[in-house]
């Protein structure tokens, strides 16, 4: 029986779900017909204290488990995760506009990826012992308390699980509030989590727009905060986190480049460039949308880009031969297309795409602008839709220079057959997420985050632990003290 797009109730707290209608309501969209499929209420005040006295009640003792039974939940939410990937990825589906064929292999798959890795690396965290001749130091890591996990619309099963496994497995609480835009699919990743046999209140969800994310960030009692959005979010949050010290995780936008050179495997980089700009409907935020494509092969590349793309299947996003859905909300769709207006004031030349398409929801073509200068602005800020500027370069040196010419350094790619170059160029990237003949791939045993404005702190790997937990030194004195008096 697949879910039901209205949620039992808007909120998931202390292990069960908890409506308060008395919040701001928030409808939710389905970006395929425009139809409002389910209604959830922002958090309230009451609703918030609710969900964070219960979190900081449970946690104490979800820290006092054993690494291995934390780890046996997490791993055993994976397991149900994937045994109804069907359906959670048709309520995907429903949340974002993200075609099945994507949410189906991507989405709950990558969240149970994460409950699973973490849940195998809980009952490994273990600290060291440093001999100082006689004496010694032994080192704890220990959970860093109350996190709250800040989601993005465009990957919400993922996010709600790429924050809450390491959060989990350290030891924490999570209160996660997704985005209004994507609501329901939090929801059932703590709906599986007490499935599994998670303890009332370590993982609570709210909704809500940005005054609810602002009363959590700034509560005294929230020890640690992870954020997936813009940068100007980004700012605020870092900021009200900051006056009060708390720990960070910041996964935020990009302009990122994709460098072409003239050995490259054609078909491998068009691939990339395709992964890179219109998967998701271009709403990734590692994306690759700078596309540099050296002069030599600048035509034939551009020439087997306009070819793929018109085998992009555009249509209903629960047909599984749909390859190319609707953006997430007919807001971020004009965003896009006004972009797209910008592109050809300023003189990029209009390869393919560029329109709204004449059918209900939110759909717009696959756009490829070519001979894009970098001072464009198709080129400088981030659009977060189908929208891809290809740039003309000649040599390395010059197009390094031009690559890292930016505010972002969350992603970067490079196609070539030169095994030197490709080391040598992803060596000089300024970015945290660099791919070499392939793109946006993003498996949870890797880092992923950004730099400069792109981020700070990452997610997945061995490198989250040190993101959702802290290390207590411990000096042991075997012989006697000495004192001056």
């Amino acid at each position: 029986m697949p879910y039901d797009t209205q949620p039992t109730a808007s909120h998931f707290i202390n292990g069960e779900y908890v409506e308060d209608t008395s919040g701001t309501a928030i409808d939710v969209i389905y970006p395929a017909t425009g139809e409002k499929i389910a209604t959830v209420y922002a958090a309230t005040p009451a609703i918030i204290e609710q969900a964070i006295t219960s979190a900081k009640a449970a946690q104490s003792a979800w820290a006092a488990m054993t690494g291995t039974q934390r780890g046996r939940i997490l791993r055993r939410a994976a397991d149900i995760m994937r045994e109804r990937n069907h359906d959670l990825s048709i309520l995907e589906t429903y949340d974002t506009g993200k075609p099945y064929q994507e949410t189906s292999v991507v989405d709950a798959t990558s969240g149970a990826d994460a409950l699973e890795y973490f849940g195998g690396m809980a009952a490994t965290l273990t600290g060291e012992h440093i001999q100082l001749g006689e004496n010694w130091v032994y080192t704890r890591r220990e959970a860093l308390g109350l996190c709250v996990g800040i989601g993005a619309w465009n990957y919400p099963t993922q996010i709600a699980c790429w924050k809450g496994a390491p959060a989990l497995a350290c030891g924490n609480a999570m209160i996660f509030k997704p985005s209004e835009t994507t609501p329901l699919c939090a929801l059932k990743v703590a709906e599986i989590l007490i499935e599994a046999g998670l303890p009332a209140g370590i993982y609570n969800v709210v909704q809500g727009m940005g005054e609810v994310g602002g009363a959590l960030v700034t509560d005294p009692r929230v020890d640690k905060v992870s954020l997936t959005g813009s940068v100007p979010t980004g700012r605020k949050v870092y900021a009200a986190a900051a006056a009060d010290i708390k720990h960070v995780t910041m996964e935020l936008g990009g302009k990122s480049p994709m460098i072409v050179f003239e050995d490259a495997n054609i078909e491998n980089a068009v691939g990339g460039a395709i992964l890179g700009n219109f998967y998701s409907s271009g709403q990734v935020c590692s994306n690759g949308t700078r596309v540099f494509v050296h002069k030599a092969i600048k035509e034939q590349f551009l020439k087997r880009l306009t070819e793929r793309l018109g085998n992009a299947v555009i249509g209903d996003p629960m047909d599984p031969d749909t390859s190319f859905g609707p953006m997430v909300s007919e807001r971020q769709m004009n965003i896009a297309l006004g972009y797209v207006e910008k592109g050809q004031a300023e003189g990029a030349r209009l390869i393919t795409g560029g329109q709204r398409l004449d059918r209900e929801g939110f759909y717009m073509q696959p756009t490829v602008f070519a001979d894009v200068t970098d001072d464009m602005v198709i080129a400088r800020e981030e659009i977060f839709g189908p929208v891809m500027a290809v740039l003309d370069f000649e040599d390395e040196d010059d197009v390094m220079t031009r690559a890292n010419d930016t505010e972002f350094g969350l992603a970067a790619g490079v196609f070539t057959n030169d095994l030197s170059r490709a080391h040598r160029v992803a060596a000089r990237f300024e970015a945290g997420t660099c791919y070499i003949n392939t793109y946006n791939d993003a498996p949870v045993e890797a880092p992923f985050g950004g730099v400069k404005n792109s981020g700070v702190g990452r997610e997945n790997s061995k490198a989250a632990i040190n993101h959702y937990s802290q290390l207590k030194s411990v000096f042991v004195r075997m012989d006697d003290v000495e004192a001056p008096f």
